[in-house]
């Protein structure tokens, strides 16, 4: 593994670490994915949510139905239109995740050393001797000595609320288990987790295409999260799919790393999926403690060079029940954000947790200020150094843009795209200010109706660090003349007054196609 940790840019003022944070338009330009649910849907909550920062909305399956999600859906399109603030959609598949299900939902008592039975059988009751399990094959995939853990919502490492098995021996279809720490466990459903065994179940279920040809084409579905990515044939499998679904051929697919398996194939999945989300829940029961970080920074520096986004979870775990985050939680963040994250997902903390808006509102400041020292110089000659020589056209201007922009210190970059590629690769460069990217809608058409793509491409840019997208007027196409591009100008300009990013007398950088020419401009504002 390269040398890939950014440090910190030097030297750090003692002065401006006692200054206090100012508030911006932008929060951060690290981007936030809030996991919408029980303690997060009402139209005023998720208003909250989306003024504190979250710009990307995730829908979890693995518990409630399509209609309790599409309320959750109804209620975020109320408050986008009320709060202005643009959102996308991401689906988290199942995939082949094991569950405990519990009808009762009476809380469950295991004791250290007892022993209890996990059986397929779903006709019986959940209690503290036997746990009934949704997959029929355990127990030809384990061996006495394996490990397993139980818990709500991927265990939170706290002791008390997930339980550690070791298997003692195998009865016919049953597995018992010896208890390995005293737990209590409160819920309906909790997953199950065997460490370093394949389940042969597919990575996209019968259960996920269902949800994801009606509930996900009902809702034209920015990003798929595919839960227990392991191969890149399961990207591929997942794209096919997609791509019979109509406007659903443009939703992104990100895989989620969360095993062994994922992350041995890693490098024929980065090359397939869109981007990639480094499920650390998992993963830290998977790998050893010890090796989590090092997977973070080599998979977050292979991202990073690839240009795809790299998302980062389980951050803030406390604040599913406390107001502050602890202070290896803050520096937590801030490491990912200086390891070159895109986006921070939060999980139980906004789904059921008790403070949701103050959850994104704290992790958008960490990474605020980490990025006010990231040392994006260093990082700008590893990215080009990276990419080598010759440069394609694109990647380029690209760069070109990044150096101008830092060099006459713009305060922001303002790019015309209509597939958001242009935008991507100059976000890629990690530029210290801003982009607005001016997504330009192109008309097109299947024989029977006209319509604007844009939306789209607009959405998919939220979850890209310090990438901000403004949907342009349909009537202006994206390679016009000086004209009309001017009069796109000029509205994003204003776009950038009124979030206060671009002030009188600012320069700003604009990358722009001009007939066949790709042309990157400096201008300066007047009064």
């Amino acid at each position: 593994m390269h040398s890939t940790h950014l440090l910190l840019e030097e030297p750090i003022r003692m002065a401006s670490i006692l200054e206090p944070s100012k508030p911006t338009f932008f929060p951060a330009m690290t981007k936030i994915v809030g996991t919408l649910g029980p303690k997060s849907r009402s139209v005023e909550i998720i208003s909250g949510c989306l003024k504190a920062g979250m710009s990307v909305a995730r829908f979890d399956f693995s518990w409630g139905d399509t209609e309790y999600h599409q309320e959750t859906l109804e209620n975020l399109k109320m408050a986008v239109k009320s709060t202005k603030k643009l959102c996308a959609v991401m689906l988290d598949t199942v995939g082949p995740e094991l569950q405990v299900v519990n009808k009762s939902e009476k809380p469950i008592l295991l004791q250290e050393s007892a022993h209890v039975v996990l059986t397929p059988d779903q006709d019986e009751e959940a209690s503290s001797e036997l746990l009934p399990i949704n997959f029929t094959g355990l127990a030809k995939a384990v061996n006495k000595g394996d490990t397993i853990f139980i818990g709500q919502y991927l265990f939170t490492g706290s002791e008390t609320t997930s339980v550690w098995l070791e298997v003692a021996e195998v009865k016919g279809e049953d597995v018992v288990c010896m208890i390995k720490n005293s737990a209590t466990l409160a819920g309906s459903l909790f997953t199950l987790h065997v460490s370093q065994i394949r389940i042969e179940l597919p990575t996209l279920t019968d259960k996920d295409k269902e949800v994801i040809s009606t509930w996900g084409v009902r809702n034209n579905i920015d990003f798929i999260s595919l839960s227990y990515t392991r191969h890149a044939e399961d990207v591929r499998h997942a794209r096919d799919f997609l791509s019979k679904l109509g406007d659903l051929q443009q939703t992104q697919i990100f895989a989620k790393i969360e095993n062994v398996e994922g992350l041995k194939h890693f490098d024929e999945i980065l090359q397939e999926a869109d981007g990639i989300i480094l499920s650390r829940g998992n993963l830290g029961i998977d790998l050893p403690p010890e090796k989590v970080f090092l997977f973070q920074k080599s998979a977050v520096y292979k991202c990073n060079m690839a240009g795809k986004p790299a998302v980062v979870t389980r951050v803030v775990d406390s604040m599913t029940d406390n107001l502050r985050p602890t202070r290896a939680e803050a520096t937590d963040v801030a490491n990912a954000v200086l390891d070159g994250s895109d986006a921070i997902l939060l999980g139980a903390e906004t789904l059921r947790g008790l403070y949701p808006v103050e959850t994104i509102s704290i992790v958008g400041k960490i990474c605020a200020e980490a990025e006010k020292v990231f040392n994006q110089d260093l990082y700008f000659k590893k990215t080009v150094k990276y990419v080598g020589e010759p440069m394609t056209h694109l990647e380029s201007i690209a760069s070109s843009a990044v150096r101008a922009a830092i060099k006459v210190k713009a305060s922001a970059i303002i790019v015309f795209t209509s597939s958001g590629r242009a935008a991507r690769l100059i976000a890629k460069y990690r530029p210290t200010m801003p982009v607005i990217s001016v997504v330009i809608p192109r008309l097109k058409t299947n024989q029977l109706k006209w319509s604007f793509t844009g939306a789209f491409e607009a959405r998919q840019s939220l979850v890209v660090r310090g990438l901000f997208p403004m949907l342009a007027d349909p009537r202006h196409p994206a390679e016009s003349t000086n004209a009309t591009n001017e009069s796109v100008l000029k509205v994003a300009l204003d776009h950038g007054k009124v979030s206060g990013v671009i002030k009188s007398h600012d320069r700003v950088v604009v990358c722009q196609k001009v007939g066949d020419s790709s042309v990157v401009k400096i201008i300066e504002l007047e009064d």
